[in-house]
């Protein structure tokens, strides 16, 4: 971050307070500062350290892809990304903050036309860090469509075209894989679909609270049935959501994506819905709240879903997060259908994440707490990955298979989803 952009940042968290990314990290701003100071080179010391041997052993880093992995850009390349004017609007304090933050955390260049090259270009240099063979899945982003599958900017805060995104995996293809965002009410969701699965599209990303999508209503089918022919998994936010505002948010109940898995869609539930809660709707449309978590756990255990529903760990060690790692680490039996993924730009949110608090909860040896600070300041990347490969429970830890995901994602065609 420039020290023009650095200065703003810091006089509009003293304007208008420490909004959603302050609300419990508050206590984790005295171990690393608010600001990632956006170091790149990874020093010797840290590469060469014995703990890293630990990170990397037993993996394939040929199989290994980070699942979850957000782009960002603001149109200065002619892409067609776009983020809402709102998110600079002095109107809109807290869109206004968590956008600084998440530039922050991404270590662009806010100057004119270097946004949208530079969040790739920083990228990059964190991937350098990383065993050769090893890949980021990069998110496209869909507008907000209203019933009808009208695309409404004004109820939108950024836009990620699937074509920016397959530009971008094809520019880079010894880095970055892909994953379209299709909004399944749009009249040419299928044609779309298809073209993405052409492309070399590895998944589709929802998150249907700000999208507009509610995963239980029969205007998915349609997609949903041309998902499962293709064999194209969802990647769907559930629970709560926090980082990006707006829409409505009981459409991220996880109960609600079984319409999907009962059309024979793979689908990968982000975070293990382990923030927020939802209603029971298994009990009734007003069944109770309970914990998202839980809803998630029940689908988990039914036998059913055993070879459709998975899950990711990405933002799992996040402060408002954290209490879940315990239970997801020692149900070894959900280890095989569990997916890394690091939630980037999140983990250069500094007050959002502690290694500092992980040792707290008995989840990491606190001889581990310095490597990986140093490691954050200059690779929240492979600081995100680093922090699961070292997590430990009693004798439970994540086992290599969580994190060589490519597996999960390679599809074999058949001559069916040749048609497509």
């Amino acid at each position: 971050m420039c020290v023009t952009s650095r200065r703003h940042f810091l006089g509009v968290l003293g304007a208008f307070g420490l909004g959603a990314v302050g609300v419990g990290g508050w206590k984790y701003w005295p171990e690393q500062g608010l600001i990632n100071p956006c170091l790149a080179n990874l020093p010797r010391t840290a590469i060469h350290h014995p703990l890293m041997q630990s990170v990397w052993a037993g993996l394939d880093p040929a199989q290994v892809w980070d699942s979850h992995v957000h782009l960002a850009g603001g149109g200065d390349s002619s892409n067609g990304t776009w983020f809402s004017p709102d998110m600079d609007s002095l109107w809109h304090p807290l869109l206004r903050l968590q956008k600084l933050f998440y530039m922050n955390a991404a270590c662009v260049n806010e100057t004119p036309h270097k946004l949208d090259a530079s969040y790739v270009a920083r990228m990059l240099n964190l991937i350098e860090s990383m065993p050769a063979g090893f890949k980021a899945l990069l998110f496209a982003f869909d507008l907000f469509h209203d019933e009808a599958g009208k695309a409404d900017k004004k109820r939108s805060i950024f836009y990620i075209p699937n074509q920016y995104a397959a530009q971008v995996a094809h520019a880079h293809p010894a880095a970055f894989e892909w994953a379209a965002s299709i909004h399944p009410y749009r009249a040419d969701c299928v044609e779309a679909l298809q073209l993405a699965v052409r492309e070399g599209a590895r998944a589709v990303k929802w998150l249907p609270s700000a999208m507009g999508i509610d995963p239980l209503s029969s205007r998915c089918d349609l997609f949903y049935e041309a998902l499962a022919a293709a064999d194209v998994p969802i990647i769907s936010h559930a629970g709560r959501e926090l980082a990006v505002q707006g829409g409505n948010r009981d459409f991220g109940n996880p109960l609600r994506l079984r319409r999907a898995m009962d059309h024979g869609v793979r689908v990968v539930i982000a975070h293990c819905a382990s923030d927020g809660d939802d209603r029971d709707i298994d009990q009734g449309p007003n069944g109770p709240r309970v914990r998202s978590y839980k809803l998630f756990a029940r689908m988990m255990d039914e036998p059913r879903y055993a070879d459709k529903l998975h899950a990711d760990i990405s933002a799992l060690t996040q402060f408002n997060r954290a209490w879940a790692l315990k239970a997801v680490l020692q149900r070894d039996d959900w280890h095989p259908r569990l997916l890394n993924g690091s939630d980037y730009p999140l983990p250069g949110v500094m007050p959002l994440f502690s290694a500092t608090d992980m040792a707290n909860m008995g989840l990491l040896d606190p001889a581990a707490v310095p490597l990986l600070q140093e490691i954050r300041t200059h690779n929240p990347l492979l600081f995100d990955f680093s922090l699961k490969r070292l997590l430990r429970f009693e004798q439970h830890q994540f086992p290599s298979s969580v994190f060589e995901t490519r597996r999960f994602f390679e599809r074999k065609i058949t001559r069916h989803q040749a048609i497509l």
